[in-house]
């Protein structure tokens, strides 16, 4: 018989605060992947995004900061203190301050400007990018994620199909109707298609971690709530409208242009104007001043930095034409893929629908003792095989719509508005 003292409640809670703090975590709660749309709502959360964003807003706090006027420029001297006789101390100092402005007159200034805001418009065009290709690698993530779930599906399918006719094929082994080889041959088919089962759930816990950690989903995915691999693409752009890369090797050309004139003005001389007041400590008196000072440009005219920024405008011109090669070879190849895709996922649908009925007809037949079992194993693959073929397809559509969206600067499956 135990005794309860007053301690006893609060020695349990203890104990028992004790053991939930040493037992495992438990695993955050597996959720559904929110839709591809419902992800792109989220964009400008991802990292890939915010540095583009990020390096846009710079380049526009560049521009800014260019149209600046430069800083004045203050000094105070002291004359004629701590000499010798009668110069001793301070008694007979002059004191001088001087301003000083130095002013742009050259057209330095404007220059400066036109460059900064040209380089702002190369950034924003390349922050457009950076969210084009995070919109990309978010619509491949998810299309491989919902891949990986229809294969690890089509995976289980194959499975069940095949251990059903390993049964069939039992029951007619043990009828004396097949030889005893075709019972190993369909436990040896059970096997293959469990291991195909075990390697389709790897990939499928793979892409749907990656999935998961580009969209920076706080829980683990096990499904995909919204199909995009059966979603159709929009159809391409008639317009004649520079594809992005084009428009940002267009703005980089301008602002390497803007560059050598920026470089041809540091050449010219620089102007300053100066107003200083003078105290004689003596007299009691005072006196201004009014200067104007202008460098001269006789060692350094800056041939060097002039040179430079001409070939970087060359060089910029040259990426630019080859630029406009690539984009209009890259864009008909994209063009013609996702028609092609097209047709392939088409003709994938209708060879599932001929390889069931064929299947079916063969398990029929096979159960009626007129089709051999290699006849219902060859139709059985050919189903799995045009199954797993119009997944591949459906892919290969999304791969092909990635392709396009990217040259054209916008998110898969998102019309160009």
């Amino acid at each position: 018989m135990s005794i309860l003292t007053p301690r006893s409640p609060r020695a349990a809670g203890l104990v028992v605060a004790v053991l939930l703090g040493l037992a495992p975590a438990q695993p955050a709660m597996a959720q559904a992947a929110p839709s591809y749309d419902t992800l792109l709502e989220r964009l400008d959360q991802l990292p890939g995004t915010r540095v583009g964003a990020a390096l846009a807003e710079a380049a526009d706090a560049r521009a800014e900061q260019a149209r600046a006027l430069p800083n004045p420029a203050l000094s105070y001297t002291t004359e004629n203190a701590w000499g010798t006789g009668s110069y001793g101390g301070m008694g007979r100092a002059d004191t001088v301050l001087t301003l000083s402005q130095p002013l742009e007159v050259w057209g330095q200034r404007a220059a400066r400007v036109r460059a900064a805001r040209a380089e702002a418009q190369a950034a924003n065009l390349r922050g457009t990018l950076s969210r084009s290709d995070v919109a990309s690698q978010l619509a491949t993530f998810y299309a491989q994620a919902e891949g990986a779930l229809r294969r690890y599906t089509l995976a289980e399918e194959a499975l069940a199909l095949t251990r059903d006719d390993a049964t069939a094929v039992d029951a007619m082994v043990r009828q004396g109707r097949e030889p005893q080889l075709r019972a190993v041959q369909a436990r040896s088919e059970v096997a293959n298609a469990t291991a195909a089962l075990e390697e389709a759930q790897a990939f499928r816990d793979a892409a749907l971690a990656r999935l998961a950690g580009a969209a920076l989903l706080d829980a683990p995915v096990q499904s995909i709530s919204s199909s995009l691999l059966d979603r159709a693409p929009p159809l391409p752009s008639g317009g004649r409208e520079a594809a992005l890369g084009v428009r940002i090797a267009e703005a980089e050309a301008d602002a390497a242009g803007r560059l050598v004139e920026v470089e041809r003005k540091r050449a010219l001389p620089d102007l300053s104007v100066t107003a200083a007041q003078t105290r004689f400590r003596e007299d009691r008196e005072q006196a201004y001043t009014l200067g104007v000072s202008l460098s001269i440009p006789l060692f350094d005219r800056n041939r060097g930095g002039i040179r430079a920024a001409s070939a970087e405008q060359r060089a910029a011109e040259a990426r630019l034409d080859q630029q406009r090669r690539d984009s209009d070879a890259e864009r008909l190849s994209a063009v013609a893929g996702l028609k092609a895709a097209g047709s392939r996922t088409r003709a994938a649908d209708d060879s599932v629908v001929a390889a069931e009925e064929a299947y079916r007809l063969a398990r029929i037949g096979f159960d009626a003792g007129r089709i051999s079992q290699l006849e219902l194993r060859s139709t059985r693959s050919a189903l799995i095989a045009a199954r797993g073929t119009a997944v591949d397809a459906r892919v290969s559509r999304v791969a092909a719509e990635i392709d396009l969206a990217r040259l054209e600067g916008r998110a898969p499956f998102v019309e160009v508005r």
